[in-house]
């Protein structure tokens, strides 16, 4: 059976939006270098010598990271009882941007078989004690690389895209065939369930595109964005707002006119709301949504459990979309069965 673990995440509450530095391009602090050299420094010291030593050296079990808990699900999902997961980023009530890895986190990566990674910057924090602890056995997967995309994609929450967990499902069987050739029918087979089990969402993209394709929606921040242009929409939030959220700078005063308009004019109809990063600037946007009875779909950045894996998150949040344009149902929140 897979344990499938989850690290606590650090006390980071939900950003401020004045503080925090959320876009890869923009340097970081001196002192998030100097720790995560100590992290790493760390991780090399408390492991014997040589290479990392990976949980599978002694029992047989493959051991993986995933430093996103949607990216870790699919690794269990596939890996099953061959595959002890770890996941690193869990946590839907704070900011992941922002997050500062730990000794025990370094540890962790350090004496890993196989890393799934985002990449586009939302994970950069994880390269270096990649580099610090290597491994030539070690299979480190970065979505981003394995997608084709540049260092200037705008907009780093690939999971959003139809497109994107197919082909990180197959490159996960493949590597843990590499670890594991002895099993590789099984992690195929795995593979092949879990590109079967994401057909109730693409069906309903795809339906909530035929039907209610072009409809207009306003955001907060580009986190939902890749799916709800798989859906047709039309996001009309400006892109340079959304980055600004993004990135916790402010956006101009023009571009938080246009928002506001957006609601007061009923010119979108839905309201898709960053449950994960809020802000007195998003919480404005929410207050003026709800007056002018536009329903909220409320997306997040980490997966939210329990109750949900990643296939019936995906649905989860399209399901709200439809039932918010079709019945003008709010989904907030997301749990498990609503």
């Amino acid at each position: 059976m897979t344990d499938f673990n989850v690290l606590p995440r650090n006390p980071i509450n939900v950003r401020s939006r004045s503080t925090a530095r959320r876009n890869a391009s923009l340097p970081r602090p001196v002192w998030r270098g100097a720790w995560l050299a100590l992290f790493a420094t760390f991780a090399l010291t408390a492991l014997p010598c040589g290479n990392a030593v990976a949980a599978s050296s002694a029992s047989g079990v493959i051991n993986a990271i995933g430093i996103e808990n949607e990216y870790a699900d699919v690794i269990s999902q596939i890996g099953g009882k061959y595959v002890h997961v770890t996941a690193i980023e869990t946590d839907p009530n704070t900011d992941p941007h922002t997050f500062e890895a730990n000794p025990k986190v370094a540890s962790q990566i350090a004496s890993a078989d196989l890393i799934v990674k985002n990449g586009v910057g939302y994970d950069a924090w994880a390269d270096k004690i990649i580099a610090a602890a290597p491994n030539g056995k070690r299979k480190v997967i970065d979505v981003q690389h394995l997608l084709g995309l540049p260092d200037s994609t705008r907009n780093p929450h690939l999971w959003y895209d139809p497109k994107t967990m197919p082909a990180v499902a197959k490159a996960i069987a493949a590597n843990l065939s590499a670890l594991q050739p002895a099993q590789a029918e099984y992690f195929q087979n795995n593979a092949k369930k879990f590109d079967a089990s994401l057909k109730p969402w693409l069906k309903e993209i795809e339906s909530f595109k035929a039907r209610y394709g072009k409809t207009s929606v306003a955001v907060t921040e580009p986190v939902g964005d890749y799916m709800l242009q798989a859906a047709g929409t039309d996001i009309a939030t400006p892109f340079s707002l959304e980055a600004a959220i993004m990135n916790g700078t402010d956006p101009s005063p023009q571009d938080v006119s246009t928002q506001n308009k957006l609601f007061t004019d009923h010119k979108v109809k839905v309201f898709v709301y960053n449950q994960q990063v809020t802000d007195a600037l998003t919480q404005s946007f929410l207050k003026l949504a709800r007056e002018n009875g536009i329903p909220v779909v409320g997306v997040y950045e980490t997966m939210p459990t329990p109750g949900f894996n990643y296939q019936s998150w995906m649905l989860a949040e399209v399901t709200a979309l439809r039932k918010a344009v079709a019945g003008k149902t709010s989904t907030e929140t997301l749990h498990a069965g609503n």
